[in-house]
């Protein structure tokens, strides 16, 4: 077999394709991946800000009650405080007294802890002239419910600045 033939020139090969611009599979990647970091960027952000509000909103709750000179007023910093809370969950709150205010704030806990346990106080404990039980149980339960009010059942921290309480 002749090596080479006449008037023949040798098999020129095309260049490989460069890097730049990618297929347009990669840039459906690279969106996708743009799109899921930024959803995930607004998450953390709000998240981070539901905290940060919450924390805030916590540190007044307990102020207000460090501020308060005794039992009485304790109670009922705590009880303003509550509604302040209960107000953005449900305007008509703001009217509700005695039993009515403690069954909304048992809401759907089977036990009723303000109702019918430690949380009883807040219905009258801020009006008494003295309050000889012992307040810790029910402070520290309105504070535990003043901080599941601000924070609504979609986890989004709800809006607590209001001109008046």
């Amino acid at each position: 077999m002749p090596t080479s033939i006449p008037g023949l020139q040798p098999i020129h090969l095309p260049a490989s394709p460069g890097w730049w611009p990618p297929a347009p599979g990669w840039w459906v990647l690279a969106a996708l991946l743009l799109a899921v970091m930024a959803w995930l960027a607004m998450r953390w952000l709000r998240m981070r800000k539901r905290s940060r509000t919450l924390a805030a909103a916590l540190h007044a709750f307990d102020a207000a009650l460090g501020d308060a000179v005794d039992a009485p007023a304790r109670l009922a910093a705590a009880s303003a405080w509550l509604r302040r809370a209960a107000r953005t969950r449900d305007p008509a709150a703001l009217t509700l007294e005695g039993s009515a205010w403690l069954a909304f704030l048992d809401g759907d806990d089977p036990a009723r802890p303000f109702s019918q346990g430690a949380g009883n106080l807040l219905g009258d404990g801020g009006f008494r002239r003295r309050v000889d039980a012992d307040i810790a149980p029910a402070l520290l339960l309105a504070r535990t419910r003043f901080a599941q009010m601000c924070v609504g059942v979609d986890g989004e921290t709800r809006s607590r600045r209001r001109s008046h309480a």
